[in-house]
């Protein structure tokens, strides 16, 4: 294998406090110009790697995609809600650097988390969709999710109001 094979090479590993640039990197992006996030301003290095620490420190897996040695996309699982009858509930979340949508490697990331999250006792896995967004329908669905919950209008950005659309996966065994 030449050098330039070794580098296309894709791994999904934990995510580290040196990961926080380039993850802060892809996901600026999405905080500035896009709805799907409802962040409004930028998020430091140090926020995001608290941020790591805080979900793994919670048992909770928190991904990073890598392309030789560049992070490329990241997913995390948090707490859906604070009670204790919650616990075995997550929301997921998944990031891609924005030029490498439709290529598949949301869904090998997003398959990679599901299954680190069914290695524990998480029974529910909840993705929220700031609508539209097409492709996120699309990769939730083609994983098994199905929708659940449409609220209109919850948030605001831009100028505008935002709907939020809900997809549930209930993870096998669990």
């Amino acid at each position: 294998m030449n050098s330039q094979q070794r580098e296309s090479v894709l791994n999904i590993r934990d995510a580290g406090a040196d990961d926080a640039a380039a993850i802060v990197a892809i996901y600026n992006h999405y905080i500035l110009t896009t709805s799907i996030s409802f962040e409004e301003e930028s998020v430091s290095e140090e926020v995001m790697a608290g941020r790591i620490s805080d979900i793994q420190q919670a048992g909770l897996p928190f991904l990073a995609m890598t392309e030789g040695d560049t992070v490329i996309g990241y997913a995390y699982a948090t707490k859906w809600r604070v009670r204790r009858a919650y616990r075995f509930a997550v929301e997921s979340s998944i990031y891609l650097a924005p030029e490498l949508g439709g290529k598949g490697h949301g869904a090998t990331l997003y398959k990679a988390l599901l299954a680190r999250l069914a290695q524990g006792e998480v029974h529910m896995v909840i993705g929220g969709v700031a609508q539209p967004n097409e492709a996120s329908v699309a990769l939730h669905e083609k994983l098994g999710f199905k929708k659940v919950a449409h609220f209109s209008e919850v948030g605001f950005k831009f100028g505008r109001w935002i709907d939020v659309a809900y997809w549930e996966l209930k993870l096998q065994g669990a």
